[in-house]
């Protein structure tokens, strides 16, 4: 994959930021995207969705957090995920999608699935 020097100087601005966040929570969907995210500099917590066996689980387990930064796939079954999670928990917490839309907006659209950022793992560390 052709990676540009804007996408990388992004890149590393929107880890930067994302570590900057204490009072939140990353949740992706599983042990691959976790791994990615970790292999790019992000240092914050990670939960990960299919550790909890539903929607339902999920949402109780996670509501006493202040802010949830959704970085789910950009799949039918992440977006499908996404809506579920908002519906669930919006008047619970703070829900978070900017960052899923900048690190569409950054990656030009290339990356689909978030385990595919270890493509910048080289480019990052």
């Amino acid at each position: 994959m052709l990676v540009t020097e804007q996408e990388i100087q992004d890149l590393k601005k929107f880890v930067f930021q994302l570590n900057l966040l204490k009072d939140s929570v990353v949740v992706v969907e599983g042990k691959n995207d976790a791994t990615a995210l970790k292999n790019i500099g992000f240092s914050g917590k990670i939960i990960e969705f299919h550790k909890f066996g539903g929607v339902v689980n999920f949402a109780d387990s996670v509501a006493h957090y202040e802010k949830l930064i959704i970085l789910f796939d950009r799949d039918r079954k992440g977006r499908h995920l996404t809506g579920k999670t908002i519906q669930l928990l919006e008047r619970r917490i703070k829900i978070d999608l900017s960052f899923k839309r900048r690190l569409t907006t950054i990656t030009k659209g290339k990356i689909r699935f978030v385990e595919q950022l270890v493509c910048y793992e080289s480019y990052l560390v």
